[in-house]
């Protein structure tokens, strides 16, 4: 009876080897092209119709096979529902376990369904690039554009899923049913929230989500906080994440990640203050803000290589490092000196444990919770955005306990040295170190996320798409596009150097990481000059200053919803991209002094357009990046994370030099001058994001 079902698999799986995007066939095509066209044998326009009509075909046979599974799929289900009806009269424990098992062996062959959908996906992502590439021709754009619009397109059959949630809706609805051992079977209709998760819903769902065009404001923020989801989880890995995962340590992440973005913008609205009491000039508040930057590019290295070891001791180190960096910051003020509060400054971007906080939701973070977890990182640094400078403005007093001076300047340190306290002891009591992996404890996985053994029973190591037979044979002019391509246990490993890191940058990354790079920069020029600006030119005070700087900072959230809820859905997130690349543009030109008075209203309505689209710009781009970027970055201290928070630090620490230097010029030039880098940066990024346009999916 074993080996009849081992027969049987095996057909199942040669069955299903036939439907599969033939890729090794469609490059060779594509070869073939190349050398009829360079040799005159044939035109460009009899290639593209010859090459759409090959993968219509190709579309049209999985199109086919997906209905006829899904045919099968329900019928299983009809099947299951006659047996249930008939047990709802009875109380057969056996025979009630037994029909839950069936429904879950259906979830799991829709399950491998979905993989098998994905699969082909990126083989034909993959065979259209190649096009591309090969003939410098933007046949994807065309082909994308033609097929996915057409009332009769076999390629948005693909992508929509059509069925599917019939499917996924039976199955949850039947074992929230069978789960219910007291007799009190609420439909999951009425109530949503009494339904009973099985792990094979929420891995169905997963896969959905992975080849949906839609998203939500969760997703969206979760892709802000540019923490990479891994889209096939291994049992072993959502396990080993389900054994560290501890409410309390990860809401202690989020609280340090709420208090070091206060600890950032708190001292905004009163740094020019601070320089002047001190001697110096009302810009040098752009490296009073800049220097916790200048550290912050060094402390994310070791931060995140730290991580790899430990969450608990580099959390300490930063709760420590950012008390005594603090504590600094406020004495500077009694000792009349610019170097101790450089050095506080210094100390606190050396705290910097972002990195510590993306990595614990990463890997202590259980698939089901992550995006949560990962939208609650955005949230809360939004939060400290907004609460930083609308807590300096709270400060308007001065008094002295002992020699120790107490006002709006040195409150900001006091304060959140006393924050950091607190935190340090909640840290120590509260957090739990999670369990580090052991490899021994599991086994070997395979490309599609599942155990070896499990792998090669649905076949999806076997496919044309990842043959290492067929990588074998690639001709050898094949190689420059494939290395980096085909997935292997060499290509999954984590990069061991920056420099490494640098060399699986695409052209599309690089311009992404620019374009984050663009964007902070001008966030930084708006905010660290603001109060400088505003003094000089409407003469607002300290309170005025801390209210218009927070009223930005809480704009972030509502922008998000709208976003995340409903623009996402109406466009292309390239398209997005691009059009608040534009109003980032708008908004730096709307900020210059030209010829007529600066006014209120004229400074305000621009800093809202160039705060506000930088925002929409920041999450669709990491967004987009968080896709297109190498799987090897994705783990590891070079990560992803680290390699974005880097360009955006850099963009701060040149920004805050910036407006020093343009502070030699005069306060009157100070904001012309800034801006021009601003607007010259801006319409490079654009610039390239139009030469990269096709590439970004």
């Amino acid at each position: 009876m074993v080996a009849f079902g081992k027969k049987l698999r095996q057909n199942q799986i040669e069955e299903w080897q036939r439907y599969y995007i033939n890729y090794k066939l469609l490059k060779k095509k594509v070869n073939r092209y190349s050398q009829q066209i360079q040799v005159g044998a044939d035109n460009q326009q009899n290639v593209l119709k010859d090459f759409s009509i090959m993968l219509d075909n190709q579309i049209e046979k999985i199109v086919m096979f997906m209905l006829e599974q899904k045919g099968l799929l329900a019928s299983r289900l009809s099947i299951l529902g006659e047996q249930h009806d008939a047990l709802v009269e009875q109380s057969d424990g056996s025979k009630i376990s037994e029909l839950r098992e069936a429904y879950r062996a259906v979830g799991q062959d829709l399950l491998r369904l979905l993989f098998f959908v994905e699969i082909n996906a990126i083989g034909l992502r993959k065979i259209l690039k190649k096009f591309d590439k090969r003939f410098g021709y933007r046949f994807t754009d065309y082909y994308v554009k033609t097929r996915a619009n057409h009332p009769y397109s076999q390629l948005r059959q693909v992508f929509k899923h059509v069925g599917v949630g019939a499917v996924v809706g039976a199955i949850s609805r039947n074992l929230a049913d069978l789960q219910d051992q007291e007799g009190n079977y609420i439909s999951i209709y009425d109530q949503p929230a009494l339904s009973h998760p099985d792990p094979v819903i929420d891995s169905i769902k997963a896969a959905v989500n992975r080849l949906s065009n839609s998203t939500n404001f969760l997703e969206f923020l979760g892709k802000h906080a540019f923490i990479f989801q891994d889209e096939s989880p291994t049992p072993s890995e959502d396990h080993l994440a389900e054994q560290r995962y501890h409410f309390m340590s990860l809401l202690l992440n989020l609280v340090n990640t709420f208090l070091y973005m206060v600890n950032t913008y708190i001292i905004v609205p009163t740094a020019d203050n601070y320089s002047l009491h001190l001697g110096a000039a009302a810009t040098v508040c752009g490296v009073i803000i800049g220097s916790m930057a200048v550290a912050q590019v060094f402390s994310s290295v070791y931060f995140s290589a730290w991580s790899n070891r430990s969450y608990l001791r580099p959390l300490v180190f930063s709760s420590i490092v950012l008390l005594v960096g603090n504590t600094l910051y406020a004495l500077a003020y009694d000792l009349n000196s610019i170097p101790v509060l450089l050095i506080g400054r210094l100390f606190c971007g050396l705290g910097s444990a972002r990195a510590v906080n993306r990595r614990y939701i990463s890997d202590c973070v259980p698939l089901k919770m992550r995006l949560k977890a990962s939208a609650g990182f955005v949230s809360a640094s939004a939060l400290g955005m907004a609460c930083g400078p609308a807590l300096a403005c709270l400060f308007q007093t001065n008094f002295k306990i002992y020699k120790l001076t107490f006002n709006q300047d040195t409150l900001p340190g006091w304060v959140m040295a006393l924050s950091w306290l607190v935190y340090l002891l909640w840290l120590w009591v509260s957090f739990r170190e999670p369990p580090r992996e052991n490899n021994k404890l599991f086994p070997q996985e395979s490309y599609t996320g599942l155990p070896v053994q499990d792998a090669v029973k649905i076949d999806f190591t076997q496919p044309l798409l990842l043959n290492s037979e067929a990588k074998l044979q690639d001709n050898n002019d094949d190689q420059e596009f494939d290395d980096g391509e085909e997935d292997s246990d060499e290509n999954h490993k984590p990069v061991t150097s920056m420099v490494s890191a640098y060399r699986l940058l695409t052209p599309s990354v690089k311009v992404q990481l620019f374009i984050y790079f663009m964007l902070k920069y001008a966030m930084e020029i708006l905010v660290a000059e603001s109060s400088v600006v505003t003094g000089h030119y409407f003469i607002w005070s300290t309170t005025s200053v801390a209210f218009f700087l927070a009223f930005l900072g809480l704009t972030v959230l509502p922008v998000n919803v709208i976003v995340g809820n409903y623009i996402s859905n109406m466009f292309e997130e390239r398209q997005v991209l691009l059009a608040s690349e534009i109003m980032v543009l708008i908004g730096i030109i709307l900020s210059f002094q030209v010829l007529i008075p600066y006014t209120v209203p004229q400074y305000v309505s621009a800093a809202l357009i160039t705060f506000v689209s930088a925002e929409v710009l920041e999450g669709v781009n990491l967004s987009l990046l968080s896709r297109v970027m190498s799987s090897r970055l994705s783990r590891g201290t070079y990560n992803g994370g680290l390699l974005s928070t880097e360009a955006g630090t850099l963009a701060r620490v040149i920004a805050d030099g910036t407006i020093t230097l343009s502070g030699y010029l005069g306060e009157n030039r100070l904001l012309n001058v800034t801006l021009v880098p601003s607007l010259f940066i801006c319409l490079s990024s654009i610039i390239a994001t139009c030469f990269t346009y096709n590439s970004l999916y």
